[in-house]
């Protein structure tokens, strides 16, 4: 015989019942059928509810009347599908059950109280209606069925609404019962009787641990768990993307998960079938065809190592510490003592090696009752100073993984504290079983959802999240959002889910909880928002959305967005950005960036901001990395006047080749801002700062194109109007340096520690000779590459080029990358 618990759905009521009618039946045909049933939906709650309202002297007639809508609505919905379904004795037997609980309400609201003991007893009402339901249904069908009292066969002590069933006991009290097979049994979970013969109930899940008990009770071959899920995840679906449903579980296994927090479990639920070795089945009652987990003695072949990630929250951990506690024979029982004799559970233990303080976890609910018990137990230790003031800490979660392989696969430990790391989650505590079947951690409640993802991802997942925020809409911001779309699909294949989750400018901030979709026209939705950008705006939308690898990607020119970078370090962003005013503002910032970085573990990436697309920075590192010591660079780092210079060779002017330049976008806006040299001359401070020199802007020696005796002054019209002025100044130098067999190129060097900007005339023998068209070429001189230089040469201007070197950096925010 197979005992069949079925709980509440998101089916309506009716149809539940014969979704539940038709499972029982093809169970019952081949191996007899015994089940237990749930309330219908939304009783228990109400039914709790009405307690607590008429207690309170509240109004609690509106809630009745729609409990009696909903119980009699269940009976309409089944004449309509079952047009023989006899309801009059059912609705004889609803009309009764509502009678008695209104006068218990009545009674309720006079004394301003609810004994617990008969809040059990109306707290069951939803199950023995369910089962009456269901029993009329089968004898409609004409099925044989009976139903059982668990009032008259199951013993429980414990509190009237969280008892303990004694099995053994209860197994006796089962003898009478019919289990041959030839009859559906039906129970109703969650209730149970005391030794005074008053109805108790069994707490959190109890119709889970009912079906367990009756299967322990009757000796059943299997006990099956309907719920409205394929079966056990490895980690809660609802909060984890890519959650994996697990084929088998050791009893043990299940119940460390269940200890834990994984909802679809209760520890008490495990008890009876591990003990008797019944194995259980947990499956969906909306998909039944799913062959759901099983948990037996039979380990998993698929999942060999760590099985699941579960966690508690709402915990309160205690630490009773001092030297009172230091080779005190006793203390440890005394302080577990008062514990169980309030009958509070410890969910978690840890002890100082040293013996100088002992620290547990409990329910949060419990917490002021634990303290005041404590105070007064250890009141003399207290005024002695043999014990320090007990020292409680509020909104806690523990975090658990959880595998019976986990004893034989070395690392595991340090995977899991490394992933708590990565999610710059602190542990509070630390304890590990001797069984090596679990770790736990205790840490802050409010990150405990993103650790749990974080975990999961290194060790059941391949995808990798970048969770970005884009600052700066313009003309690179944009590209790269549209390189980004372009690419989400591919790097999803790849195993990479990079979202974008908030867009801003100068003005708006635009956030989507489930990242903004790119293909739609986020603009007209920024330009709509009425939220503005703030470091803790984003902060606090990491946390309510658990994100787990922040990354701020900043596209603008801003000074007062780079002087937010180590804010957002601090708060735990990755920042990716092509603007060169952080690392171009004072020496000493450019120190804090990268200390903060190190400190934080965040990655300050910034290699667009020489070379736009080109791998300069990276490489330049690496080189100082390896031993390498800088002679001397020269560089056209400015892909605009790389383009300028290359035209004054083909015999155009200056005026034409800046105007030609301008309109195909490889200057700035304004000219101005290339022709000063000023842009230049922050990529070579940059250079120089790579490779160790403690330089500031006001050290670089410039010689702009503009003359200093050029009126450069008016609008950008104005000064365009004004600019051929300069025409045959240049033309005087372009043909000097033919003469001489060389060409003008805008040249950034360092040599000896001094770094200059200014114009070269340069030989066919130099390696910046050919470099024109907005090429960027770099020629690092070291104590490794010489006499011939180390050149990296490619396209330095335009958008497309610049966001794809911010969207490399960008992936290299990846978790696995991040050591790189």
């Amino acid at each position: 015989m197979k005992v069949l618990k079925f709980g509440g759905s998101s089916l309506a009521d009716a149809e539940r019942y014969l979704r539940v009618k038709d499972i029982c039946l093809d169970t019952h045909a081949t191996s007899g059928a015994a089940v237990v049933l749930s309330a219908p939906k939304g009783v228990t709650n109400a039914l709790s509810l009405l307690c607590d309202e008429a207690s309170s002297g509240k109004d609690y007639g509106e809630l009745f009347a729609k409990l009696n809508m909903v119980l009699f609505g269940i009976l309409d919905d089944l004449k309509v599908t079952l047009p023989e379904f006899e309801d009059a004795a059912l609705a004889k037997y609803i009309q009764n059950v509502l009678n008695e609980l209104n006068q218990h309400l009545e009674g309720f609201a006079l004394l301003r109280c609810a004994p617990e003991s008969v809040v059990a007893k109306i707290l069951s009402i939803g199950e023995y209606l369910s089962v009456n339901i269901f029993s009329q249904i089968l004898t409609t069908l004409g099925t044989k069925n009976q139903i059982i009292d668990p009032a008259e066969l199951i013993l429980a002590e414990g509190d009237y609404l969280d008892s303990i069933a004694d099995v053994a006991v209860s197994k006796a009290r089962f003898s009478e019962v019919d289990s041959s097979g030839d009859v559906v049994l039906i129970m109703p979970g969650f209730v149970a009787v005391n030794a005074e013969g008053e109805k108790v109930t069994l707490g959190r899940n109890g119709s889970d641990y009912s079906a367990a008990i009756l299967a322990a009770c009757i000796d059943a071959e299997c006990c099956e768990i309907w719920t409205d899920v394929d079966g056990v995840y490895n980690a809660d679906p609802n909060q984890v993307d890519g959650a994996v449903l697990l084929d088998k579980l050791t009893y043990q296994e299940a119940m460390e998960l269940s200890y834990f927090g994984a909802k679809v479990l209760h520890p008490k639920t495990i008890g009876p079938i591990a003990q008797h070795h019944i194995p259980c089945l947990i499956r969906n009652t909306l998909n039944p065809a799913a062959p759901g987990t099983l948990i037996s003695n039979e380990a998993s072949t698929k999942w060999t190592s760590v099985k699941g990630i579960s966690h508690l929250d709402d915990m309160t951990m205690f630490n009773v510490a001092g030297p009172g506690m230091k080779g005190m024979v006793g203390m440890a029982s005394r302080v577990f003592e008062v514990m169980s004799n309030a009958n509070i559970s410890i969910s978690l233990i840890t002890q100082s090696s040293s013996e100088y303080s002992i620290s547990f976890c409990i329910h949060s609910k419990d917490a002021s009752r634990a303290q005041d018990l404590l105070e007064d137990s250890f009141a003399l230790e207290l005024a002695n100073n043999l014990l320090d003031p007990i020292e409680v800490r509020h909104d806690l979660a523990i975090v658990t993984l959880v595998g019976d392989g986990m004893r034989h696969s070395q690392g595991l430990a340090a995977k899991f504290f490394s992933s708590l790391a990565q999610a710059r989650v602190n542990n509070v505590a630390i304890a590990q079983g001797s069984s090596e079947r679990s770790i736990s951690t205790v840490i802050e409640s409010s990150k405990a959802k993103k650790a749990v993802k974080v975990v999961h991802q290194n060790f059941f997942s391949n995808l990798h999240a970048i969770d970005a925020f884009l600052v700066g809409c313009g003309t690179v911001g944009k590209e790269l959002l549209d390189q980004i779309s372009r690419q989400q699909a591919i790097l999803l294949e790849r195993g990479i889910s990079l979202k974008i989750y908030g867009v801003a400018n100068s003005r708006k901030l635009l956030l989507k909880a489930g990242g903004i979709d790119l293909s739609e026209d986020w603009s007209a939705q920024l330009n709509d928002s009425e939220q503005s950008l703030s470091v803790e705006q984003l902060q606090s939308f990491v946390m309510r959305n658990s994100l787990v690898n922040p990354v701020v990607i900043d596209c603008t020119s801003s000074s007062i967005i780079a002087e937010l970078y180590v804010e957002l370090m601090n708060s735990g962003f990755h920042v990716v950005t092509p603007n060169k005013k952080a690392n171009t503002a004072s020496y000493a910032y450019y120190q804090q960036l990268r200390e903060t970085a190190q400190s934080t573990n965040r990655q300050f990436l910034y290699e667009t901001t020489v070379g736009a697309g080109l791998p300069v920075i990276d490489n330049l590192q690496k080189l100082i990395y390896a031993g390498d010591e800088l002679q001397r660079f020269e560089g056209i780092l400015s892909g605009s006047l790389s383009f300028v210079f290359g035209k004054l060779d083909e015999g155009l002017s200056l005026s034409q080749a800046t105007e030609i330049a301008k309109k195909n976008g490889f200057t700035e806006p304004d000219p101005r801002d290339d022709l000063s040299g000023t842009d230049v001359a922050r990529k070579l401070l940059i250079m120089a700062r790579e490779a160790d020199l403690k330089l500031e802007l006001d050290d670089i020696q410039i010689e702009p194109v503009l003359p200093s005796h050029f009126d450069s002054s008016g609008s950008i019209d104005e000064f365009m109007s004004k600019l051929p002025e300069l025409d045959a100044l240049y033309a005087d130098k372009v043909n000097a340096a033919k003469e001489e067999g060389k060409v003008l190129r805008y040249v950034g060097s360092i040599s000896k520690g001094k770094c200059v900007v200014s114009i070269q005339a340069v030989g066919e023998d130099h390696p910046l000779y050919v470099i024109k068209e907005g090429e960027n070429a770099l020629a690092i001189h070291s104590n490794y590459y010489q006499p011939i230089p180390y050149v990296i040469r490619g396209y330095g201007a335009g958008a497309a080029v610049t966001a794809a070197g911010v969207f490399a950096d960008v992936l290299r925010t990846m978790p696995w990358k991040q050591d790189v």
